[in-house]
């Protein structure tokens, strides 16, 4: 991408960034992402290590972790590394140590509840038509697209939930990991309760914004009252729900938009209140959702891996007919595309509306909070990340799928390039599908067109590249 420029040694993107109780040596955070690489028992596998070496080596500050389930019961999807026994100490002391051999990047673990968002529940799950086996969740009603079933949570599982996340916390701490991130976003447990739109109780964590927040911030306080403030504490958030996204016009008027920005910077001051270090932002009252990730929804290839989902809820196999039969699809796609300003005439994004796209959210939240604020949004250009940083609008960047594209994209930016050197993520959403069966990895084949009819195997090899390296099992 472009020419390569003399390398910026005080660029802003590079400066250190420091927060109460951790130092970064630069403002580019590697956001959660990971695909179903561990075993199904949710310990982890030399894959894993392998995949979050990828991203330190590429020259990122920090990495979050995917989201680490701190119960077995409430994980999003098999196959992915919990967080939910002392067994599993070992194996995330390895993951820190050999990211941190990548030049001091920093590893963060992002503990987790599914809520109701629980895409596919796993053998612990699968007896769901007894409700006491539902997914957990602020409600008892599903969601309007998928309708994933669950169960209101009592009091007295509220309160196990939230000693959980502080032993949960306390793991982290033994694992010698440098922080904890809240999945506090995008349609998961923390978000549910957070969200007018979903939380429908009537006692004392539902009603009133105040009450809404007491879940999260009783957990952040346990973490606290288990390990102390030394060690980093983040709170990613949706300041923006728009929960009626994928509602059909005009029925969309019918449902409510859920937390808007004023009530998101409110609990945002709330949880700095309550000793968060950092406030991460996002949007989306769900995930995957129109706005996050920002980009098309390939329909075309949502069928293959939606299958899996199918026995999860409600409204499943009518969505997968919805895919499968392609006189059918409009209505996805007018569904997700309603409110997607940066889409072309042919459905694509448009890059330079995606990088960024959350940046003026995020300058509402900075400004009226005094510890770090971290965006995610597309960033792939060394322009865009130097101009929501240089206008305030945050402190520091998550990056997601253009690091799958382009995992050494922070190193090049280092040396002066204005971006990567490999065709830049197109933000066609094709690694978002194929993670329900798949590894996580950049599935656009029209990036590796330079290869010829070489280009799917090309595609497929980097994606399998985590599997390939030798790693020491000691930890197993």
């Amino acid at each position: 991408m472009g020419v390569k420029l003399q390398p910026e040694k005080n660029s802003p993107i590079f400066r250190e960034l420091q927060f109460r109780n951790l130092t970064l040596k630069n403002r580019i955070l590697r956001s959660s992402i990971s695909g179903r690489i561990d075993n199904y028992n949710g310990s982890g596998t030399p894959a894993r290590v392998n995949f979050e070496k990828r991203f330190a080596r590429g020259g990122v500050g920090a990495i979050i972790s995917s989201h680490a389930p701190i119960r077995i019961d409430s994980r999003v999807l098999p196959n992915y590394a919990t967080i939910d026994t002392d067994k599993r100490i070992p194996f995330w002391r390895e993951v820190g140590e050999r990211v941190h051999e990548a030049d001091g990047c920093k590893f963060i673990l992002q503990l987790s509840m599914s809520g109701r968002q629980q895409d596919i529940g796993g053998i612990e799950n699968q007896k769901n038509r007894d409700l006491r086996l539902r997914p957990l969740s602020a409600t008892g009603k599903g969601d309007f697209f998928n309708g994933l079933p669950c169960n209101a949570m009592s009091l007295a599982e509220i309160r196990d939930a939230i000693q959980d996340f502080g032993r949960a916390a306390e793991r982290v701490v033994a694992a010698g990991l440098d922080g904890i991130e809240l999945h506090s976003s995008n349609g998961y447990l923390f978000n549910e309760f957070l969200s007018s739109a979903i939380n429908d109780r009537q006692d004392d964590y539902g009603g009133s914004l105040e009450n809404r927040y007491r879940f999260l911030g009783d957990v952040v306080k346990e973490i606290r009252n288990h390990v102390g403030r030394d060690i980093f504490l983040s709170v990613k958030l949706s300041v923006i729900e728009n929960d009626n996204a994928m509602v059909p016009w005009p029925f969309h008027y019918l449902y409510p938009r859920g937390n808007e920005l004023n009530e998101s910077v409110q609990i945002a001051q709330w949880a700095e209140r309550d000793t968060a270090d950092a406030i991460h932002v996002s949007t989306g009252s769900a995930f995957p959702h129109p706005h996050n990730p920002a980009g098309p929804f390939p329909l075309d290839m949502a069928w293959k891996t939606y299958q899996s989902a199918i026995a999860s809820g409600q409204h499943t196999f009518r969505n997968y007919l919805l895919m499968r039969y392609p006189w059918l699809r409009w209505l996805v796609k007018l569904s997700w595309a309603r409110t997607q300003h940066f889409l072309d005439r042919k459905g694509d994004a448009i890059p330079q509306m995606v990088e960024g796209i959350n940046a003026p959210a995020a300058a509402q939240v900075k400004k009226h909070v005094g510890i770090p604020v971290i965006c995610t949004g597309g960033f792939q250009t060394a322009d865009g990340i130097l101009r929501v940083l240089q206008s305030g609008s945050c402190d520091a960047v998550s990056i997601a799928r253009p690091l799958l594209a382009n995992p050494d994209l922070p190193m090049l930016l280092k040396e002066g390039w204005p971006g990567p050197k490999d065709p830049p993520c197109s933000y066609c959403n094709k690694c978002l599908l194929n993670v329900l069966e798949h590894p996580l990895g950049c599935y656009d084949e029209r990036r590796f067109s330079r290869f010829g009819n070489q280009s799917y195997e090309r595609m497929l090899a980097e994606v399998m590249e985590v599997f390939a390296d030798k790693t020491d099992q000691g930890w197993l």
